[in-house]
């Protein structure tokens, strides 16, 4: 399921920060790396194994916020014909980490890099992260280089994945290029990223995919005390995000034809789902026809409107029972991600991501006709079991933290009465359940006799503790 990233538009107080260690202390989140996996990270980058491929002639730039310094990602795009060529970078954590040294270890524990609103708690040592593996502007790196070809509708028609040396020209982010693409400043490669995002986007509604395009939550203070806002993805996020998706699907066709690989997969909802975002959609005041498809619906939400952008959060629940499918030999009978309506992996995140290490090897290997290496081979049944612990910490993690915020918003308000819809009821009596509060777009516990499921009502606020991260509603009746 994505994440849902909470932000402060000023630093962060001194109430949330105390609630954020406890946090940490409460689910175990490391604070640092052990002396041994950064000694062994240092040496790591003095010896990195670099590929004989040269590619430093292309012109790659990285696109990442403006704080980011784990870059896993270089983009460059050429027209060729009526297609394109899109040519993407993704750095190469196997040239400095071997299977089964101190870095190895400890990343299969993390499984990948945590998010907060002070600190991030990454995957691999930042010596590596955030220096000697990351795809830093004007350094020689090593990376594993997809050459995808897309023909004049977007469709992709041609993969090669392979180790190379690549040097970005630029680090880059995504209110600069937007700005420079709405001004037409910008370079010939990231125009050709609009254009090539577009028609992704378009390939994607006709075949009922679903990309959510998550706005952050950003708090914000004022002197009627805390708000909570959402911040609209520009539409280069979106655009960036489809040549990720793009590769992804590349190396599940690479995986299906070699039959190995390890997919990112994700069965069908059901249709109490559909019920009961159509409660929150209520909830918000938004229209969802019955005749309107999940795709259909999401394409059609604005996030720079902050009822639709609600929404959008509300729909990661899309993607709740994802996970990671390893095969060797036979392809498994589900293969595809039902939210994205194709067989899709996860390839573009190895600095913040165990999995993508494996499945880029699985396609170097495969796209070059040789055997899968054999530390691949042995321990990819493995990673989906690492993969899921990690998510189900991160997810945690994040809902830890936006019950924090919550709690946070409305903690001097106990007693006050506030307009909503119950989007859900957990049992039989009808007598808990959640509430979606209209004002504030945000969800909390509630407790009432028959609680009508779908209904607009009035509740009582009755708790908000930021040390619990919980927040309690009572049903007033009449």
């Amino acid at each position: 399921m994505p994440l849902q990233r909470v932000r402060f538009a000023e630093a962060v107080p001194e109430v949330f920060r105390a609630s954020l260690q406890e946090i940490r202390r409460e689910q175990e989140v490391p604070a640092e790396f052990p002396p041994e996996v950064t000694a062994a990270a240092l040496e790591a980058a003095r010896r990195a194994r670099l590929p004989e491929l040269d590619r430093t002639d292309l012109e790659f730039v990285t696109i990442d916020p403006p704080d980011s310094m784990d870059l896993d990602q270089a983009l460059h795009i050429e027209r060729t014909g009526d297609g394109f060529t899109v040519y993407y970078a993704i750095a190469d954590v196997a040239a400095f980490v071997e299977a089964g040294d101190p870095i190895d270890a400890e990343a299969r524990r993390r499984g990948e890099t945590l998010y907060a609103p002070d600190k991030r708690t990454p995957l691999h040592p930042p010596e590596l992260s955030e220096d000697a593996a990351s795809l830093l502007p004007d350094q020689v790196r090593p990376a594993l280089l997809w050459t995808i070809t897309v023909d004049a509708t977007g469709e992709g028609t041609g993969v090669t994945c392979e180790r190379a040396l690549v040097k970005s020209r630029a680090k880059l982010n995504y209110a600069g290029v937007q700005k420079d693409l709405d001004a037409g400043t910008a370079s010939e490669s990231l125009q050709l990223l609009r254009e090539v995002g577009k028609l992704r986007e378009q390939r994607e509604l006709e075949r009922g995919g679903v990309n959510l395009p998550i706005p952050d939550q950003e708090v914000v203070t004022s002197n009627h005390g805390w708000g909570l806002e959402f911040r609209a993805p520009l539409p280069v996020e979106g655009w960036n995000a489809q040549i990720s998706l793009l590769t992804g699907m590349a190396a599940a066709q690479l995986m299906t034809k070699g039959r190995i690989g390890i997919l990112r997969t994700l069965p069908e909802s059901h249709d109490d789902l559909r019920r009961k975002l159509g409660n929150t959609a209520k909830a918000l005041g938004i229209v969802w026809s019955d005749e309107a498809t999940y795709a259909e619906f999401i394409h059609g939400l604005d996030p720079k409107v902050p009822a639709h952008a609600a929404m959008l959060a509300a729909c990661t629940v899309l993607f709740r029972g994802a996970g990671y499918t390893a095969f060797d030999g036979q392809v498994p009978e589900q293969s595809q991600h039902a939210a994205m309506k194709a067989a899709y992996a996860h390839v573009t995140a190895p600095l913040r991501r165990l999995v993508d290490r494996w499945a880029g090897e699985i396609c170097v290997a495969l796209s070059a006709g040789v055997e899968v290496p054999a530390w691949v081979r042995e321990s990819m049944d493995e990673i989906p079991k690492i993969m899921d612990d990690a998510d189900r910490r991160a997810h945690a993690y994040e809902r830890s933290i936006v019950g924090m915020v919550e709690a946070g918003l409305v903690a001097d308000q106990v007693g006050s009465e506030f307009d909503g819809v119950i989007t859900d009821v957990d049992d039989k009596e009808n007598t808990r359940g959640i509430v979606t509060l209209t004002k504030f777009a945000i969800e909390g516990r509630v407790t009432g006799t028959a609680l009508p499921l779908g209904q607009k009502v009035r509740v009582k606020l009755v708790e908000a503790d930021i040390a619990k991260r919980t927040v309690a509603f009572e049903l007033l009746q009449g």
